[in-house]
């Protein structure tokens, strides 16, 4: 499950209803499931007896003490678990279900199957030997975190120690001013650091799903410094939160803020056009407003466009949609259009359903069954910072996902102009995320083949988030790259080498050859017109 379930919001009626297809699948197919309970009761008297018939995921820590291989009830708990796993998808996957309704089951059955594991349990053996270990205490802290989380975190376990952090102070602290502000988005434009820099300014384009200090956390993951480090000129995008009374805002509300934040960087530069960097959906807006631009014959605005993980081609390779029928789909819009506002704890909730071991069930163990803290982690502090989206664009989106408008020419309107593509014939730089379950990496590969102009595509060995965020200090870095861009994603990996490092160094020597020439470092920030309203990180970033 991906991006577009954090735009649908999927209802309770989708679970009861596929719930319901997996009961009365069973009836349809009585020999079918009568032999897999007879399977599953022969291997679970085996299990009994003491047979180890599987092995977990070594890679799985749910089961990483060892108690779970050398006490016998708890060794003979998990063989179950483990038994009763493999014979559901075993049920599954030879039942004559459709493509559509065996993929849906499979979702919900492997929701059910994580909140089941014995892992979960408070007999978890961490659990009981922490309760010993703090003479009781820890079942007291963990009731506590429960209630509270219940109250004020809609009754999801928190991710991240919050207090340990605050934006300004040991997150988004690189040296910068606010130089232009309007209702909808702060410039943020930052202090370099290098002796001399390159003419072209960098413009960063965020998601609005997200707040933009993603690309500026501690230093050392800090995108924005890496690139004021090697002589770039660096703006940044602060969008606004919105709240209900921003409820009409839609994509070109955000593409017409663009395009004035890319006049504003020209003007403060001196220079003819800027870079632009979007991330997930801050890059389909960058990608609309180059095509807004190249239908006005404007496009000599941009230099080049990097994508970082974002979808151009809504069509994904995954059971996102299964879900997303004519009803479910006006019914997200009918919700968001109500409140004015689609939550981000509602699209928060959503994302971590996506991949419930690692933000779900590891929290619940952590914080309820040990009676721990969270952990105090930037990342996961960033990405609980929640922002909302304006119903318009909200809706935007889903037409987005629903249509795949961008796959044709003139297929989507942006500011009364339309769209194709094929005629964006700047240079293009797009990095997609190998375990990214959010903006799958083929959907993104097939999105960067969208535009026209000298393409290039890397893959990053990390996920959503760590796809971003991936400085050439990570020791684990790597990426794939093969610059003969086939029309099928599979081809493309097939025949790529893998590379040692960080996609920030390729990416670098790109952008630097696109950035015209270097020149003696402006001393001061922003211009007569344009001059520093106050210090970055701005106000905006700072609204809940």
């Amino acid at each position: 499950m991906n991006m577009q379930n954090a735009m649908l919001g999927l209802r309770g009626k989708n679970f009861t209803s596929t719930l319901r297809t997996l009961a009365f699948q069973g009836l349809r197919q009585p020999v079918h499931s009568a032999r897999h309970a007879l399977s599953f009761g022969a291997k679970l008297t085996r299990v009994l007896l003491g047979d180890k018939l599987y092995q977990p995921d070594p890679k799985d820590p749910r089961f990483a003490d060892p108690t779970w291989r050398q006490n016998p009830l708890y060794s003979r708990s998990l063989q179950a678990y483990l038994a009763w796993q493999a014979q559901t998808q075993d049920w599954l996957d030879q039942s004559n279900l459709s493509a559509d309704d065996r993929e849906r089951s499979r979702f919900i059955l492997t929701l059910l199957s994580d909140a089941l594991a014995p892992s979960n349990s408070p007999l978890n053996p961490l659990a009981v030997k922490e309760l010993f270990n703090t003479g009781g205490s820890s079942l007291g802290k963990g009731l506590r975190e429960l209630a509270d989380d219940l109250l004020h975190n809609g009754g999801m376990p928190k991710q991240v120690h919050k207090q340990a952090f605050e934006v300004g102070r040991n997150l988004a602290n690189t040296p910068g001013a606010v130089v232009f502000r309007n209702e909808f988005v702060e410039l943020i434009q930052y202090k370099s650091m290098s002796e001399k820099q390159h003419a072209i300014p960098l413009l960063i384009v965020p998601p609005q799903i997200n707040k933009f200090y993603i690309f500026d956390l501690s230093p050392e993951k800090s995108f924005v410094q890496y690139a004021l480090k090697n002589s770039l000129q660096v703006f940044v995008l602060s969008w606004r939160n919105p709240d209900p009374r921003h409820r009409e805002w839609g994509l070109s509300t955000y593409v017409q803020a663009l395009e004035q934040a890319i006049d504003v960087c020209r003007e403060i530069c001196a220079s003819p056009s800027v870079n632009l960097l979007g991330a997930c959906a801050g890059g389909l807006t960058s990608a609309a407003l180059q095509g807004h631009l190249q239908a006005k014959k404007q496009l000599r605005k941009v230099n080049s466009s990097t994508y970082l993980v974002s979808l151009l081609d809504s069509q994904t390779d995954s059971p996102a949609m299964l879900f997303a029928d004519e009803q479910t789909l006006e019914a997200a819009k009918r919700h968001s259009f109500q409140r004015g506002v689609l939550d981000g704890r509602e699209m928060s909730k959503v994302f971590a359903w996506m991949r419930p071991n690692d933000l779900v069930w590891n929290y619940w163990v952590n914080n309820y069954l040990l009676g721990k803290q969270p952990p105090a982690f930037d990342i996961l502090y960033w990405n609980n910072d929640n922002t909302r989206l304006p119903a318009a664009l909200h809706g935007d989106f889903l037409d987005f996902f629903k249509i795949n408008p961008l796959k044709h020419a003139g297929g989507l309107e942006v500011c009364g102009t339309p769209i194709d593509l094929k005629k964006i014939t700047i240079d293009s730089f797009s990095v997609g995320g190998i375990n990214d379950h959010i903006t799958p990496w083929r959907a993104v590969y097939r999105s960067s083949q969208l535009l026209g102009g000298s393409k290039r595509f890397l893959l990053s060995n990390s996920g959503h988030i760590q796809s971003i965020l991936n400085p050439p200090s990570n020791p684990k870095a790597n990426y794939y790259e093969n610059p003969t861009l086939c029309y099928e994603p599979l081809d493309w990996r097939a025949d790529a080498q893998q590379v040692t490092g960080s996609w920030w160094t390729p990416w670098l020597e790109w952008i630097q050859q696109r950035s015209g020439e270097r020149r003696e470092t402006l001393k001061t920030l922003g211009n007569q017109h344009y001059p520093p309203m106050e210090a970055a990180p701005g106000t905006y970033v700072h609204l809940r």
